[in-house]
């Protein structure tokens, strides 16, 4: 009786402690970042839809309200799009820098020579750039030292066009002269996949790795959207667009909205590659996708900065600027914000409901930098070389 007594209380004990492990890992699953939080990290932003549902201190009502509260002078133009994280703005100029600035003050805590750069991302304690004259970089985000260099497996970035990084589970998925796959912790070569040449950043959504590919005009005929395994760069589907594939993909609730210099946006079913809709704009569409509230945004060279419904492509509006949107759009809070090329250029802020401008800044410098918003702020850049912070009075 004593030996079954101190049977049922062991195995009490045993699935006691297995329920309790259990809730522990639950809590450490739950308090783990996600795309919930307030950070802009990459070019995509975590939910791979440059929307940012966390942002609750700009809204319509008083985005009018916003000023300048800092700028940093780079010592060449900013095409790259600023990664937010821990308070740190994290951009790449065409100096051949990557720079780390307090997110409060823009004073420069670091930088970094790499050479030609495109729009960091920042995972882990890392940040990670790719050069397309030195290969890809892995830095400590708090001091800027190299933690590891791409060069010798990496020799197909070697492009003046280069996408930006996006980090997922562990790994580094970038396009130039292919699709690759590294090891975040060491840079280590996991897969090449020779898909042409993408100048689109990936989107890795569910094990699938999402890339746009195509030269510019004249060597255009290589223009197709993939869909790869992220496990081993094995093609899943893929389209052939008319030209071009420059723009990023967005993904959201199973579908994958991309632009083409066609003119054309497009929407196909991302498990299977089946075209759902598209739209045809007046001009290339180099600017990618940003998708909230069942509404893609997405800019194009006919001047226009559209709002189409998500399922079915249908125009909600289409608000003219004075001259080529390329930069992509960002979402928060009831508020689409966006970049235009002069003599337009500037930061605009809309009405993500019905296009109207709500309010402007004007650089005097082409914005083709795509802006992110974090906990208030908005930060974008410019073509005079500077970054910007735009807070509320």
């Amino acid at each position: 009786m004593a030996s079954d007594f101190r049977y049922h209380l062991s195995r009490r004990a045993v699935i006691a402690a297995v329920f309790l492990l259990a809730a522990i890992c639950l809590g450490q699953r739950a308090a783990a970042p996600s795309f919930s939080s307030a950070d802009w990290t990459e070019f995509h932003r975590a939910n791979m839809a440059r929307f940012n549902p966390s942002e609750k201190t700009l809204g319509v009502k008083n985005v009018a309200n916003l000023v300048e509260k800092w700028s940093f002078q780079a010592g060449g133009p900013v095409h790259s799009s600023p990664a937010v994280a821990d308070g740190v703005v994290y951009f790449s100029s065409n100096d051949g820098n990557t720079y780390a600035l307090d997110a409060s003050t823009g004073a420069q805590l670091w930088s970094f020579p790499a050479g030609h750069l495109a729009s960091p991302a920042v995972a882990d304690g890392m940040v990670y750039i790719v050069s397309g004259l030195k290969g890809i970089y892995a830095l400590d985000a708090k001091t800027g030292a190299q933690k590891w260099r791409c060069k010798k497996d990496c020799f197909g970035l070697l492009d003046s066009f280069v996408s930006s990084p996006v980090v997922v589970n562990g790994k580094v998925y970038i396009g130039s002269f292919g699709a690759y796959a590294l090891n975040a912790l060491t840079g280590h070569v996991i897969w090449v996949r020779d898909i042409g040449s993408p100048r689109s950043s990936p989107a890795m959504v569910d094990g699938v790795v999402y890339i746009g590919s195509g030269r510019p005009f004249p060597y255009d005929d290589d223009g197709w959207v993939y869909a790869l395994s992220a496990r081993n760069g094995h093609t899943i589907w893929k389209y052939k667009a008319g030209a071009a594939v420059p723009s990023s993909p967005a993904v959201s609730n199973g579908v994958v909205y991309i632009g083409s210099d066609d003119k054309n946006v497009y929407a196909f079913n991302a498990t299977t590659g089946a075209l759902l809709w598209s739209y045809t704009t007046g001009g290339s569409v180099g600017s990618s996708p940003a998708v909230a509230d069942g509404v893609v945004y997405v800019g194009s060279d006919d001047l226009n900065l559209y709002a189409l419904n998500a399922s079915t492509g249908a125009v909600i509006w289409a608000h003219k600027f004075g001259y080529i949107v390329r930069s992509s759009p960002a979402v928060a809070n009831g508020v689409v914000y966006v970049g235009s090329r002069w003599p337009s250029g500037g930061l605009h802020a809309l009405n993500a409901h019905t296009g109207e401008l709500l309010w402007n800044y004007d650089t005097d410098a082409d914005v083709n930098s795509s802006p992110v918003v974090v906990n208030g702020m908005v930060y974008v850049g410019a073509y005079d070389g500077r970054v910007y912070a735009f807070g509320l009075k």
